[in-house]
């Protein structure tokens, strides 16, 4: 078997469950060393024990709530320091909320942008001078619902435009240092998804469902995380992805066809 991530040094944020835990287990599986951080701190140490149990590579567990910006600089340069330097950024952490447009409120969207854009600025910019040096890449996490929005989610929607700029901004400043910046926009099942649809309206959620049918052409429904978006995060992550950035490339089943 080959190990594309052999001694690569890998931080990933949001690593306690869904698409977190499935890239998790991909990079151990593939021979990376890697500290995962979340909020979920017993989760988040369940999964790294499983990890390590089950591959060549080896994993870590560090607490980091990424929208404060002192927890989240210690956590990277206690990771940096564990890891030994630092060669991916996987920024995954994020919260999804669904309302109506006409509905949100303060507190809704001040949770999703302290999280999802502050979180992203926060970790991007303490990854930045462990990166500088040797270069390296950065992977973070935007969505379909960034690009060409989602009816019922305008707060995550916002947010995640503010993330796919952000990156593409970064790639472009970053790039003279040897550091990549792209962005995963995943349509891939994960209990967050069932939390955003638990607040649908019946009429939201049968449109939803409509949606899903009809803009996902493989299969009409979300994907696997390991099946489907395991495999190219490991690529993301591998040297071979080198030549790659200012991307935001779509997990989906074909649901956003980029040009």
């Amino acid at each position: 078997m080959v190990l594309m991530l052999e001694g690569r040094r890998i931080i990933l944020t949001g690593g306690a469950r869904g698409i977190g835990a499935a890239t998790l287990r991909a990079y151990v599986a593939a021979g990376a060393r890697i500290v995962s951080m979340d909020v979920l701190h017993d989760l988040g140490r369940s999964v790294v024990e499983q990890a390590n149990g089950a591959g060549p590579g080896s994993a870590w567990y560090l607490p980091c709530d990424v929208s404060k910006r002192g927890e989240a600089t210690a956590a990277i340069d206690d990771a940096v320091a564990l890891l030994g330097g630092l060669d991916v950024l996987v920024h995954i952490a994020g919260v999804e909320r669904g309302a109506p447009a006409e509905l949100i409120d303060d507190d809704h969207w001040n949770l999703i942008f302290e999280v999802n854009v502050r979180g992203t600025f926060h970790v991007n910019q303490a990854a930045f001078p462990h990166l500088r040096e040797r270069g390296g890449a950065i992977i973070n996490f935007g969505s379909a619902a960034g690009v060409s929005g989602m009816a019922g989610g305008a707060a995550y929607s916002a947010s995640k435009g503010a993330v796919l700029a952000w990156s593409r901004t970064c790639a472009r400043e970053w790039a003279q240092y040897g550091i990549t910046v792209n962005c995963i926009a995943p349509a891939i099942w994960t209990p967050m998804y069932d939390e955003m649809l638990a607040a649908f309206t019946p009429e939201q959620l049968a449109e939803h469902q409509r949606y899903m049918l009809s803009h996902i052409p493989l299969g009409g429904k979300l994907g696997n995380a390991d099946r489907d978006l395991s495999p190219v995060m490991v690529f993301m992550a591998s040297q071979g992805a080198h030549f790659i950035t200012g991307q935001t490339l779509p997990v989906d089943g074909g649901g956003l066809m980029l040009t």
